[in-house]
């Protein structure tokens, strides 16, 4: 467990400074996330070629067609998220994009029948008293109300790829990031075509930012990442998955000077622990009921 709970916590902390990186590009939103999108894919695509693995798509087409969905989600997730970025800082945007998993909680009981405890209430309540708090706050400095939505929308795309993600649970290990990366990225291109803003000019100072995010952000990040949550506890993956915002939050007003007043640091708080008691005592709750079925 020691190599893959430290590979998971590299991945999860280099996925906090996305962000970080993304603010040191001096090209719009949509640009980076296409840039993004297509390094990583590229990655990928030569990652799974080099460890030779079976793919699975041509196997499993209704799978792949829910893996399409996700991969269209994870493009209008960067797409959200980074526009974000630019509008309201990497700390608030980041905050609210992790509003995703109690969204994706919340539409459980609908979708996968999923029992909504009293656990998953307090923290569905924790969560959207946070984002109240975030909001105000931000709309108090004078942040715009586009930056804040995106956000939102960010976080609505993560809820739909997760739940893609859990229609299609054959196409696992690199295949399955390797997919939704050139799917966004085919979206990503459409949106620039029908914008006519390509060709892209990069400024030759944002070209080692673009290299790091694309290589070793998305395409290492995500394989390992990808390689290591499998063979970890559930609650570890759960807990530890948390550091991303963190990191997130805290990069930002150390690198960033992006600061953050008590009303923030309050919603921020309930955000995450919100997130964490809602996830983990329904993990809980769950691992109970099992037990007394097979008592």
């Amino acid at each position: 467990m020691g190599k893959d709970f430290w590979k998971y916590i590299t991945a999860v902390l280099i996925f906090g400074t996305n962000g970080i990186v993304a603010s040191n590009i001096q090209l719009p939103s949509q640009e980076i996330v296409f840039l993004r999108a297509g390094i990583a894919g590229l990655i990928l695509v030569i990652l799974f070629l080099l460890l030779r693995k079976e793919c699975n798509a041509l196997r499993y087409k209704r799978e792949f067609g829910f893996l399409a969905i996700a991969g269209a989600a994870t493009g209008a997730n960067w797409l959200f998220l980074y526009e974000s970025y630019q509008q309201v800082g990497v700390g608030t945007a980041t905050l609210l994009c992790y509003c995703g998993p109690i969204i994706v909680m919340a539409l459980g009981q609908v979708l996968f029948q999923e029992k909504l405890t009293r656990e998953k209430c307090i923290g569905f309540l924790a969560v959207l008293t946070g984002l109240l708090c975030i909001n105000g706050q931000a709309l108090q400095e004078g942040k715009t109300l586009w930056g804040m939505l995106c956000g939102i929308f960010s976080a609505v795309m993560y809820a739909v790829l997760v739940i893609a993600n859990k229609k299609a649970p054959h196409i696992t290990g690199v295949e399955n990031p390797m997919w939704q990366v050139i799917i966004s990225f085919l979206i990503v291109a459409v949106v620039l075509l029908l914008r006519q803003e390509l060709p892209i000019k990069v400024p030759t100072e944002s070209w080692p930012f673009v290299l790091l995010l694309g290589l070793f952000n998305t395409g290492i990040g995500c394989f390992l990442y990808l390689s290591s949550m499998g063979r970890l506890p559930v609650q570890t993956v759960a807990i530890c998955g948390y550091l991303e915002p963190f990191a997130a939050v805290v990069l930002s007003a150390v690198l960033l000077k992006e600061g953050m007043a008590p009303m923030q640091a309050a919603g921020a708080a309930l955000i995450l622990g919100g997130a964490m008691y809602g996830e983990l005592a329904g993990k809980r709750a769950r691992e109970k009921t099992e037990e007394y079925v097979r008592i």
